[in-house]
């Protein structure tokens, strides 16, 4: 715990220098699971920025089509020498890398799918996450190698950068930082990015388990990190999933959150963080569509969040083509 505060420390004191900026957060994938065009992908932006990162990548595409129909670019102009497409614009010239939590198909479908059309960027995951790209999909008999690392041919469209824990870098040709951290996800490593422009920051977590489920501490150590950035007021949101209603038996959760154990960890991190998160805006994501006749898991779920929300956080379920600004 002690280097994980060493890095945190020296996060801070390069926010401390630098000026307020909040975030634009774009959904192109809400949904974990079964809707193969709006599964997990987040693009984040700082305010007064047009370029950003993409938070998972499940949904590439056809999330960019769906949220420039719903006006999310607006603010955003191609040069008058581009020769893309709108969306192609948005691909190559907005989106300057990946950050991937994990490799599950519905994090990293859309990546792998227009990998042959992008634009060279890199793909910032833990290590054990490029691994399991490297020998599953790129590089495998599913897909030619698109990176730099792993089987040959390379073709080296995307430049693999392995994050190490809790040590926070820049990313080139953006005003972020990002920092990592492990998740667990019924048994296989996951990841949260800590996303930080000027002296604000933000918090997307890929799929997670509870802790008490998982039998580990990874997201209270979590809270232990960003713990300062709550007290300090700089931590303008958080995306994090809870793909089942409350009435999913823990044995079927494979490595998820219900709306009881996402605000018993909300709870946690309000505890550690000896400060209210009232306010605080959380993004509820990777809702699972359900094939059963019956009430809308979206309903379900956001009516048990509500219920039970005694922290007082602004929960917003994700949806397609949604942008909002945390400042």
């Amino acid at each position: 715990m002690r280097l994980s505060v060493l890095f945190l420390s020296l996060f801070l004191l390069v926010a401390s220098h630098a000026r307020a900026a909040g975030f634009h957060i774009t959904v192109l994938g809400a949904r974990g699971g079964l809707e193969d065009g709006n599964l997990s992908a987040y693009l984040v932006r700082p305010e007064g920025d047009p370029h950003g990162v993409l938070c998972d990548a499940g949904t590439v595409l056809n999330g960019i089509e769906a949220a420039d129909r719903a006006g999310a670019f607006s603010d955003l102009r191609a040069p008058l020498s581009t020769q893309d497409t709108r969306a192609g614009f948005i691909l190559h010239d907005v989106i300057r890398a990946y950050l991937i939590s994990h490799a599950h198909l519905d994090h990293v479908a859309g990546l792998v799918l227009v990998s042959p059309d992008d634009a060279h960027k890199p793909i910032y995951a833990l290590p054990s996450v490029h691994g399991i790209l490297n020998r599953n999909l790129f590089g495998s008999p599913v897909w030619i190698n698109m990176t730099d690392e792993g089987t040959e041919p390379r073709l080296g469209m995307y430049h693999d950068v392995d994050l190490n824990v809790g040590t926070p870098v820049s990313v080139p040709d953006t005003t972020l930082r990002v920092t990592a951290w492990p998740l667990s996800h019924g048994g296989m490593e996951s990841t949260a990015f800590l996303i930080g422009s000027g002296s604000d920051a933000m918090l997307y977590l890929g799929d997670t388990g509870a802790d008490s489920i998982e039998h580990g501490t990874h997201l209270h150590a979590l809270w232990q990190a960003v713990a300062p950035l709550v007290r300090m007021h700089r931590l303008r949101g958080i995306i994090i999933e809870c793909s089942y209603d409350n009435a999913r038996p823990e044995k079927l959760l494979f490595g998820h959150l219900t709306p009881r154990l996402l605000l018993e960890e909300l709870r946690d991190l309000q505890r550690t963080a000896h400060a209210s998160l009232r306010g605080l805006p959380v993004l509820v994501a990777h809702i699972k569509p359900s094939l059963r006749a019956g009430a809308d898991p979206v309903k379900v779920i956001s009516d048990e969040l509500r219920a039970g929300n005694d922290t007082g956080v602004q929960f917003t379920v994700a949806e397609q083509g949604m942008t909002l600004l945390w400042r």
